[in-house]
């Protein structure tokens, strides 16, 4: 029943139907939200950032960048040049562009652009202006070097390396080589605070590429010539070898040959031939020998074949035989067919059939004739074959032998050749060196500096601390670890959401007026505390907090049995989370709704409630179940709205308030509150500490759960009730108390009751009602 009333319940403020789980990987809105939280972190760290970028513009010096572009030819016009460049290979391949870059920022090549230009004895270039912020690297390296705070002056002269080395280092910092996009072309760039130095420089290093590839052609080409010469008088020796060998074996095995092939393979080939020819005709003579014999043996007169139709005897008699066969078919129709003149016609009919088909009967001995002589003639040819094959298969295995000195022969001829050519290649490339490099596009001195890029780096400053804002305001949300919204309540409790109690003004707290101490001093049973956190529910009736404890009765009521008295505990995980203002509005909040209420101050270890109430009370809840004193007696009275109130007075220190509140004395005034009020509500300690709240759990008939807005952990809330299950079960919603408004507006996301806050805001009225 508990169960089913929590999903209809949520009736208050703060409540809203159970919506459709997300089905989207990233929630916009909240990210949405959470920026609005974090925007300030955001924004500071961002003008922190910018700070910082516009203090390196400031203080950083000038650059000024000059370029020179190298090609990189894959081929010129020249028809001596290209076949010089293609005999060392055509720069091509990436690979091989991307090696030259290499060996632009390689070390040799950067000594040579130290000698040209002298830069070693060149001052400003062996100590340029550095920045505050490359002064600062400087210092830091420093001091982080600590092998470095124990050497003497003289071991650092020692140490100190060649000034050539110095400034190929120096240089190395500003050099630049690139590739430009996918073309053959490379770009050299030298940055320095000299723009005249600079182009300089990038000048220099392209002269110092094209002199070095210029170099290394004429030395290569100048040991290769010497390697060639001597490889070729080997080579010529084995080819001339390999070539005796060769006519030495054929002579040798009589392997004669002409056109290049033996005579006894030409022979066979042609053999072959024949007796394709020979197989082929054997074939033809038996088809035709075969179709005649089978149109004799049929009879038919209307069968065709080519040698009948060329027959003009036979043609002679097919044309009677036809003629006749009309004649005869005339009269069968006209005088029938036993008719002596119809017999006559078919006598002449089989007179010229059988001479027809002796005919052809003389045609198939022609064809069989012609048969056998094609097969004698297979046979004949097959033979010559059989024996040419068997010379051929012993030349073959001889053969073997002399291809195999015709390849080596063949492959030392060919070297020769190639060595040959390459080295009359080497001697004219030794005499008119090229490269395939050119300078296209001269460095000149730059107009305006390159770094810094003020608008760049301020933009990147800026960006830079923004994303560090936004990390540290995303690690921010990470470890936010409390209950905020009520969709965090529903999500991680399972528990119905009641609504937001907002913060409370604590003025005037712990200050009673005059008239007040006046009435107590006439009654001590008598409660005439005119504080507003108290009673702020009954001085504000159409506020949000008032909405939120009606919220609170109505769960109640839909829970719990309506035609008996309800036993209401008000709880907290954690102390000071402000249950006990919940529990003493809501008491007033019924009693002006008509409705007879009776608060009891369960919390005996800590009574804040009474303190706060009543803290004139002599007898209380502890002296009603010790004493057995009955309910009329400890319970005191509101002067101004009749709220019966049982305090909890500590004259000492009690040991066993958990047996207390578990006791029969315990039960018999919660059965007289009951038989007397509709409302019972016990304001109990916190879950955590203690576990009173565990021991008198059995005869609470409904739990409201308070929890501090943004200061109690999940964790806590979720291990508290994992620790007292039947308050887990009985519990009716959460209210979260203290809620910052202000703060409370960053939370609100796309959809959720709080979200529409503005909209039904106007429902309530912050009006205070006291005299």
């Amino acid at each position: 029943m508990l169960q089913d009333a929590r999903a209809i319940s949520g009736t208050g403020y703060g409540a809203e139907p159970e919506s459709e789980p997300l089905s989207e990987f990233i929630d916009l809105d909240r990210i949405l939200a959470a920026a609005r939280r974090q925007w300030r972190i955001v924004a500071a760290f961002a003008i922190l950032g910018g700070l910082l970028g516009l203090a390196y513009v400031v203080t950083a010096i000038p650059q000024y960048t000059s370029s020179a572009d190298l090609l990189i030819d894959s081929g010129g016009s020249n028809r001596i040049v290209d076949e010089i460049s293609a005999s060392a290979g055509v720069l091509q391949d990436e690979p091989t562009i991307l090696s030259q870059v290499e060996l632009l920022k390689s070390e040799r090549i950067g000594l040579s652009v130290v000698d040209r230009l002298k830069l070693a004895d060149n001052a400003a270039f062996m100590a340029p202006g550095v920045s505050v912020l490359t002064q600062a690297k400087q210092t830091l390296r420093r001091l982080v070097d600590v092998p470095g705070w124990f050497r003497s002056e003289d071991d650092a002269a020692t140490d100190e390396p060649d000034k050539r080395q110095l400034a190929l280092g120096v240089l190395g910092g500003g050099l630049e080589v690139t590739r430009v996009a996918r073309t053959f072309v490379l770009d050299i760039a030298y940055t320095s605070p000299d723009k005249d130095l600079a182009a300089k420089i990038a000048q220099t290093y392209a002269e110092a590429y094209l002199a070095d590839q210029l170099d290394s052609k004429y030395e290569a080409t100048r040991r290769a010539s010497g390697w060639l010469q001597q490889r070729i008088e080997e080579l010529r020796d084995k080819s001339l070898q390999s070539d005796l060998a060769v006519q030495k074996f054929r002579a040798d095995h009589g392997l004669i040959t002409a056109d290049g092939r033996l005579v006894s393979d030409q022979q066979l080939q042609e053999l072959n031939t024949q007796l394709t020819q020979a197989q082929a005709e054997v074939a033809t003579a038996k088809a035709r020998y075969d179709r005649i014999t089978s149109l004799v043996e049929s009879g038919d007169t209307n069968a065709v074949v080519n040698d009948a139709l060329a027959s003009s005897v036979i043609n002679a008699l097919r044309t009677k035989y036809l003629d006749t066969a009309k004649r005869e078919g005339e009269l069968e129709r006209n005088l029938g067919p036993n008719h002596i003149q119809v017999i006559r016609l078919k006598g002449e009919m089989n007179e010229y059939r059988n001479q027809m088909f002796g005919e052809l009967s003389r045609i198939a001995g022609s064809y069989q004739n012609d048969y056998q002589v094609a097969q004698a003639r297979e046979t004949s040819v097959r033979s010559s074959v059989e024996a040419a094959t068997g010379v051929s298969a012993g030349n073959n295995e001889t053969q073997v032998q002399l291809r195999e000195l015709e390849r080596e022969a063949e492959t030392y001829r060919n070297l020769y050749q190639t060595f040959l050519q390459r080295y009359q290649e080497a001697v004219q490339q030794q005499s008119f060196p090229v490269t395939e490099a050119r300078i296209i596009s001269g460095a000149q001195p730059a107009s305006f500096p390159s770094k810094p890029r003020r608008n760049l780096a301020l933009a990147i400053a800026i960006v830079l601390g923004g994303a560090v804002g936004a990390g540290l305001g995303a690690f921010r949300e990470f470890r936010d670890r409390f209950f905020r919204t009520g969709d965090q309540v529903r999500d991680e409790l399972g528990m119905e959401f009641l609504g937001l109690a907002p913060m409370l003004k604590n003025e005037d707290q712990g200050r009673r007026s005059k008239r007040a101490s006046e009435a107590t001093a006439k009654n001590p049973r008598i409660i005439s505390d005119e504080r507003p956190i108290t009673r702020y529910a009954l001085n504000n009736p159409m506020s949000s907090f008032a909405e939120t404890l009606r919220s609170a009765k109505i769960a109640s009521d839909l829970t719990i049995d309506q035609h008996r008295s309800r036993i209401i505990g008000i709880v907290s995980a954690l102390p000071s989370e402000g249950k006990s203002t919940i529990a003493a509005n809501m008491a007033q909040l019924l009693m002006s709704q008509g409705s007879k209420t009776i608060l009891i101050d369960g919390d005996i270890r800590n009574p804040g409630l009474t303190r706060s109430l009543a803290p004139h009370g002599e007898i209380g809840i502890v002296e009603g179940v010790l004493n057995e004193k009955p309910l009329s007696e400890i319970v005191m009275m509101d002067a101004q709205t009749k709220l019966a109130f049982v305090p909890a007075v500590v004259q000492h220190r009690v040991p066993h308030t958990a047996e207390l509140l578990a006791s029969h004395g315990m039960s018999s005034i919660l059965a007289e509150a009951t038989s007397s009020f509709d409302y019972v509500l016990i304001d109990l300690p916190p879950l955590a500490p203690v576990v009173d709240v565990r021991a008198i759990a059995p005869r609470i008939d409904a739990f409201v759960l308070v929890v501090e807005w943004g200061h109690t952990a999940r964790r806590m809330v979720r291990s508290a009730l994992a620790a007292n299950p039947m308050v887990a079960d009985k519990c009716i919603g959460v209210i979260l108390n203290k809620v910052d408004s202000e703060k409370m507006k960053l939370y609100r996301e796309f959809g959720s009751s709080e979200y529409y806050f503005s909209r039904y805001s106007s429902y309530y009225h912050e009006v205070d009602k006291r005299a």
